[in-house]
């Protein structure tokens, strides 16, 4: 991964192939945000004007490269818009930074290192520009390292496409400071965490299947010393866990259920975190139609979010207890695949009805949700793709959040507000769950079409143990960006909801959950 290092150079004594430096949108133009007084200087006072004069106006995300005038150690200086100019007195936001870091460091692909001269005022703001520069610096390259004897090879690898930005040096920061080097060591284990489980969520499913991805828990969990226990088919069967069974009892790769804990020895609090891991999904027997099986090999993204999320935790010493369940199958279409119509023991002792196999993420999370309620957590709270319908309700950004306890709702809302991840609140409306009334079996896997989202919801609380909070994640739309990259988002596996889940985590520890 891009390194990190807080340097006690100044703007214009930085040597390195680019110096990034902010501008924002005035009301007469784009202003030149503090940080950059001394590149600034170097133009004469006028670097404004001459960004003007390319055509910048400060906006978001926009890019502008200048050759460097003298009086500055390096070749090229970067512009990264900031958006809007703040009020007086009020500091730019922490995602605005993230964001433009993000871009900066994707514009920068293929150099060495590069110096960020972006405003930061405080400790946070330093967090935040080295999270969007470490995350707008990832490229999936696992399958690019071939061989290719018509590629050039400078700065590339083997296929011929340029490596990421190699160091991020932050400037502006006390590198002696406790506090900076805490929180640079924070964003270095966060990012490094959601850069893997992006890494899982590209991985193709050849490669990606539940015992595999195990095997990646496994080896993590020795690393940071997570225990880790991995029940196989033989286990799932003994246990009677009948909805991971039946998901993947159609693929040749066998469904698995991961546990992975972490304890802190002073912890006065555990949370479990519950994550749907499909390693592939075709819809199995309601198999899915052409166009919409080509990236459902990120329908394991809840899963890799809840890996990443307990990593991160044990990384960074959380005093708190962190567990993680990785439901985890592939949903595919066979002789012995489940049927529309088949009813399923689940491990809760219920019995559902599956009338359309494509809703299958419930039916793994429900046996998990079932198990994590066992071991008494404080809360719960599992991550999913898990509808389309909330992609229809909530759009390709934004993750929806529903919850059994209507304080805990608001505040995994606010947590994500303040790190910069975008969600939203939802209803369990009551009067959904008589559509999933089932003629044969407790409820079935289906109800009402309208309001999907939130019948999937409803479905899964049936399956939370009495009287532990809950909240349920549905980050369909946010965890695969199809799309151009845009600020650190990629295109691809995102990461989605792994700073929401550490910063909870974070705060159970300390107590200032509400």
């Amino acid at each position: 991964m891009t390194a990190l290092t807080l340097s006690t150079a100044g703007a214009a004594t930085l040597r390195a192939d680019a110096l990034v430096v902010g501008v924002a949108k005035g009301a007469k133009g784009p202003v030149v945000a503090p940080g950059a007084e001394a590149v600034d200087k170097a133009f004469d006072g006028k670097l404004a004007t001459v960004l003007e004069t390319l055509g910048a106006s400060g906006a978001e995300g926009e890019v502008t490269k200048l050759p460097a005038p003298a009086g500055l150690k390096v070749p090229v200086v970067v512009a990264v818009g900031l958006g809007p100019v703040p009020e007086k007195d009020v500091a730019f936001d922490g995602e605005a930074l993230r964001r433009a870091a993000g871009s900066a460091a994707r514009a920068l692909t293929g150099a060495k290192k590069a110096g960020f001269a972006l405003p930061i005022v405080s400790v946070e703001d330093a967090e935040a520009v080295a999270e969007g520069a470490l995350l707008g610096a990832y490229a999936f390259t696992a399958y690019q390292g071939g061989e290719n004897k018509l590629a050039p090879k400078n700065k590339q690898n083997g296929n011929g496409a340029k490596l990421p930005l190699a160091e991020v040096a932050l400037l502006g920061t006390k590198p002696r400071d406790k506090a900076f080097k805490a929180s640079a060591e924070r964003a270095v284990a966060l990012v490094e965490e959601i850069n893997r489980a992006r890494d899982l969520i590209n991985t193709p499913p050849n490669d990606l299947y539940p015992e595999s991805f195990a095997a990646v828990a496994t080896a993590a969990g020795k690393e940071h010393g997570i225990k880790v226990q991995v029940l196989d088919e033989k286990a799932l069967v003994k246990g009677g866990y009948g909805g991971l069974l039946g998901v993947g009892q159609g693929s040749t790769h066998g469904p698995r259920l991961v546990k992975l804990a972490y304890t802190h020895p002073k912890a006065e609090k555990t949370l479990a975190l519950v994550g749907k891991g499909i390693t592939y999904d075709s819809g199995g027997i309601s198999l899915k139609p052409a166009g919409h099986n080509e990236t459902m090999k990120c329908d394991m993204s809840g899963a890799a979010a809840v890996f990443a999320a307990v990593v991160a935790a044990a990384r960074l010493g959380l005093q708190v207890n962190v567990t993680g369940w990785l439901a985890l199958a592939e949903n595919m279409p066979s002789g012995s695949a489940t049927r529309p119509g088949d009813v399923l023991h689940m491990y809760s002792g219920k019995t559902v009805e599956v009338l359309n196999t494509d809703a299958e993420g419930r039916l793994v999370l429900a046996d998990a949700l079932t198990r994590a309620s066992e071991e008494n957590p404080d809360a719960i709270v599992d991550v999913a793709t898990l509808t389309g319908a909330m992609v229809l309700a909530l759009g390709h950004r934004t993750f929806g959040i529903m919850a059994n306890d209507d304080s805990f709702r608001t505040s995994i809302h606010e947590i994500a507000e303040e790190v910069g991840e975008a969600s939203w609140p939802m209803p369990l409306p009551a009067d959904l769950r008589k559509g999933m009334d089932s003629p044969t079996a407790d409820i079935a896997n289906m109800g009402e079409r309208m309001g999907g989202g939130l019948v999937a919801g409803l479905f899964l609380k049936e399956f939370v143990g009495e009287g532990i909070a809950w909240a349920h994640l549905d980050i369909a739309g946010p965890a695969f960006h199809e799309g151009a990259p845009f600020g650190y988002t990629p295109k691809g596996g995102t990461g989605s909801a792994i700073r929401t889940l550490v910063k909870l985590a974070e705060r159970t520890a300390s107590g200032d959950l509400g």
